[in-house]
């Protein structure tokens, strides 16, 4: 399994970036896939998790409202539209994928892409 996840940069609070994280491997590998985020000093925590079936998503409080997650079913790709961005969403981004469609806000994740920086200036 590998994941590819890209689209991190500098932008100005308020603004917008979309994450993307591009998964080859088994189907049966990919059920359940999430974003998690780590900023510096700080624990790895969840953003958003879909599975893979029906599109159904689950997002943290932090981020209910102003993130989307969604999927490419065809390229598989998991998208992670990230809009008002804040000061606080600074953080290295990882994609990660699990076997299973459930518990997807936990951590328990088998496969995990490299982080994707993402910076938001206020």
């Amino acid at each position: 399994v590998q994941l590819q996840a890209s689209g991190g940069g500098l932008v100005q609070a308020g603004g917008s970036l979309r994450l993307s994280c591009a998964f080859s491997g088994r189907s049966s590998n990919r059920n359940g896939m999430g974003w998690f985020r780590q900023a510096p000093g700080k624990e790895r925590e969840f953003v958003a998790g879909i599975r893979w079936s029906n599109g159904g998503a689950t997002y943290a409080d932090a981020v209910k409202g102003r993130f989307t997650i969604y999927r490419d079913s065809i390229r598989e790709i998991v998208y992670l539209q990230m809009n008002s961005l804040k000061p606080e969403d600074t953080a290295v981004y990882y994609c990660a994928a699990k076997e299973s469609e459930y518990g997807l806000q936990t951590d328990r994740y088998q496969y995990w892409g490299q982080g994707t920086q993402v910076t938001v200036s206020s």
